[in-house]
């Protein structure tokens, strides 16, 4: 056999490459081609290559274009806005689907709201379902553990109350709209008014259908991200007498500080009683003093001449009459 050149084999070489390589790719990308093909999806074997190359996963895009030529929609974007939401971490067939339905449900959305939607990390899908089919929020959520809404009437009876609420998503608010949780706040916080703006308990459990109107008249889904269809009341149950409860506490903390005052007046009387006892004792050690400066005197005036032994005998006669008397009236007399 002849023997090759050099250039020949490297050439030879450098073929088995570029055919290994278009193998490679033709069997990466024949399927998807195949369908795209087939279904007029207008995506070329090149296309495909050039997703990879641009970090767009084909696969993805493929289905998602087959998807939106055979539900008819494929005019209303192209493969290059796919491509944009994909590398934009879009979810591309989660919008595809939500547009195929949204068609057919004759609901208006486009390809840049519905991107926008999905961008903003709802589920665009989920959200077409429920503006087709509108779904039913408890209120309160279970999941907060809370089992009703509880408020006072005016009359201080406690109402516990569950309500359900008809919502249908709006598309056109989705981006920027409130989500479920601020439909429930603002649900709870209607029927709280409403129970504590009733005269009397009964009312409200007469006519709980009431409560709906009040509320579902205050426009709650202003601002929102649905639509409140219908506001319905599950259940009605009368809880504390909470008025009641308030007077009886009323009540006893104006006892205590009645007690209190009382307690303040009796220390005062007491204080007072214990300073008269000391001012008693004070007068008392006077009476003694003068009593002690007696004896004094007659001696002076003994000496001056100014009583006579009669006077002093008549003024100890007195003084054993007085004597006598105290002994005779007692201690407790005495003391008075």
């Amino acid at each position: 056999m002849p023997q090759l050149g050099p250039w020949v084999v490297l050439l030879l070489v450098l073929g088995a490459i570029i055919a290994l390589v278009v193998f490679a790719l033709v069997a990466r990308y024949f399927r998807l081609w195949i369908q795209s093909y087939t279904t007029g999806a207008g995506i070329g074997f090149f296309n495909l290559i050039g997703m990879t190359l641009r970090k767009v996963d084909p696969a993805i895009i493929t289905g998602a274009r087959v998807m939106a030529v055979q539900a008819g929609i494929a005019d209303e974007f192209s493969i290059r806005d796919m491509e944009a939401h994909y590398l934009a971490s879009g979810r591309v067939r989660n919008v595809v689907a939500a547009l195929v339905a949204a068609d057919r449900a004759d609901i208006p959305l486009t390809w840049k709201r519905a991107t926008a939607i999905d961008l903003a990390g709802r589920d665009i899908v989920d959200a077409v379902r429920t503006s087709v089919n509108p779904k039913v929020i408890d209120c309160p959520n279970p999941a907060s553990g809370k089992q009703t809404i509880d408020a006072v009437a005016m009359d201080g009876i406690q109402l516990k109350a569950k309500a359900r609420v008809t919502v249908r998503a709006n598309i056109q608010r989705l981006v920027g709209g409130a989500t479920e949780e601020t439909v429930i706040a603002r649900v709870g916080e209607g029927i709280v008014t409403t129970i504590g703006s009733a005269a009397s308990y009964k009312r409200v459990i007469e006519n709980p259908d009431t409560i709906s109107r009040t509320v579902l008249a205050k426009g709650l889904d202003a601002g929102t991200a649905f639509e409140i269809l219908s506001i319905d009341i599950a259940d009605v149950d009368v809880g504390d007498n909470i008025g009641a409860k308030l007077q009886a506490d009323q009540a006893e903390a104006d006892k205590r500080v009645a007690q209190a005052k009382a307690e303040e007046r009796r220390a005062m009387a007491f204080a007072r009683e214990q300073e008269m006892r000391a001012l008693t004792q004070e007068n008392r050690a006077k009476v003694v003093l003068a009593e002690a400066e007696v004896p004094k005197a007659i001696a002076q005036a003994f000496r001056e001449g100014n009583v006579g032994v009669m006077d002093y005998y008549r003024l100890k006669n007195i003084q054993s009459d007085t004597d006598m008397r105290s002994s005779i009236a007692g201690p407790e007399e005495t003391q008075k």
